[in-house]
């Protein structure tokens, strides 16, 4: 993986590396990173007020820019320039406490960002309310330009520990699925993104729950495909996925974007510094996500998050995609969901290698490769599944 801070903390490395490969240009991503190399060295917590406030410094020049085109008229200009800057704000905003007072509202102009980005670089990409128990679900509904012409497939794009729609936003994955005819609803579902963080909706072991109430929602749209749902999830949406698709027998595919197969195990693991960490004040995050307070409780809590006993119960398609060398989420978690997926009627275990790249969590190092081959398996599945489906026949 490359690494801007050579001694500094593997959490802004991961950082600067995912913003460079969702859209994020070099000379940029420099600038705001030069003057905060020796706060690096302080630690992952320590530094991130600095990291806050230069990478906060960009996203000005790049919102002064784009709002200086749209004085002008050059509305592409200025909707890539609003798009760059919500990437920007929105890696900046993933690295801080959660109880520090700048996180809310930089997440809200983050929120506005996005806005104006969809208005001028993305207006097939709108924001949705998914009905949730007695609330709703934020997300960002991608529609294929095929739509246009009929219902066509979907993706439920579900987040990891701590990203948010906004990071799928920014990962252009709903571009690649648009290309191919398929829609992507990309969800803040519990524990995640807006839904945590101005709901106060927290993460749950059955995903399933806010999963159906997903393709509930889906399922009133004239321009969805209804057989053909499918649900992706990264990081820890390799465990919310699965578990959502094992038990939800309405999606029509499944895609586990890093394996992760027993999350509660790897958090014991942490506590003992065993493997990397995504994120900077980690324990701190962890409770904030999940709604506890006390870590040994909430330890004994987590070993129930893992899917041993689960997987088996997934009868649709089943891809695993993981990084061979994942410093977060251990290799043999792959071979695990794989082994275990027995009565999947198309199960798949894809490990990127060194020698290819995206061989660290999720493919961040070279996260457009994997997300082009998700895209297309996604894509080929979808086209099996409507070929199996039996002729209409005619009065």
């Amino acid at each position: 993986m490359f690494e801007y801070f050579p001694t500094g903390p593997y959490t802004w490395n991961l950082s600067v590396v995912a913003t460079l490969n969702s859209g994020g240009l070099v000379d940029e991503v420099d600038r705001a990173c030069r003057p905060i190399k020796d706060a690096a060295d302080a630690g992952e917590d320590a530094g991130t007020p600095d990291f806050l406030r230069a990478w906060t410094a960009l996203t000005d020049q790049l919102v002064g820019q784009a709002q200086a085109e749209e004085k002008a008229a050059h509305l592409r200009t200025a909707g890539q320039l609003y798009f760059r800057a919500s990437n920007y704000l929105a890696q900046a905003e993933r690295m801080l406490a959660s109880s520090d007072p700048n996180r809310i509202p930089t997440y809200q102009r983050l929120l506005e960002l996005a806005q104006r980005a969809f208005a001028l670089h993305s207006p097939r990409v709108s924001r949705v309310e998914i009905p949730y128990e007695g609330t709703t679900l934020p997300a960002y509904l991608s529609q294929a330009p095929a739509a246009d012409d009929g219902p066509v497939p979907v993706i439920v794009l579900v987040n990891g520990l701590d990203s948010t729609k906004e990071h799928m936003y920014s990962s252009n994955h709903w571009v690649e699925l648009a290309a191919r005819g398929i829609s992507c609803l990309m969800l803040d579902q519990p524990g995640t993104g807006e839904a945590l963080r101005l709901q106060g909706l927290t993460a749950r072991i059955d995903t399933e729950a806010w999963a159906g109430a997903a393709v509930d929602w889906l399922e009133t749209r004239d321009d969805v495909d209804t057989a053909r749902i499918g649900i992706v999830g990264w990081s820890l949406g390799g465990y919310y996925a699965p578990r959502a698709a094992a038990h939800e027998k309405r999606f029509a595919l499944c895609v586990a974007w890093g394996a992760n197969h027993d999350w509660g195990a790897v958090q014991r693991r942490r506590k003992e510094r065993e493997g990397e960490r995504p994120v900077s004040h980690y324990w701190e995050h962890v409770l904030w996500v999940w709604g506890h307070t006390d870590l040994e409780e909430f330890l004994d809590f987590a070993d129930d998050v893992h899917l041993d006993g689960v997987v088996e119960n997934i009868t649709v398609p089943f891809l695993i995609a993981h990084g061979e060398g994942d410093r977060q989420i251990p290799l043999e978690y792959a071979h695990r969901s794989y082994e275990q997926a027995v009565n999947s009627a198309k199960r798949e275990l894809r490990v990127f290698t060194p020698e290819e790249g995206a061989t660290e969590h999720i493919g961040l190092d070279h996260l457009p490769h994997v997300s082009t081959f998700i895209a297309d398996w996604v894509a080929d599945t979808f086209a099996e599944l409507g070929r199996s489906r039996p002729a209409a026949t005619s009065a």
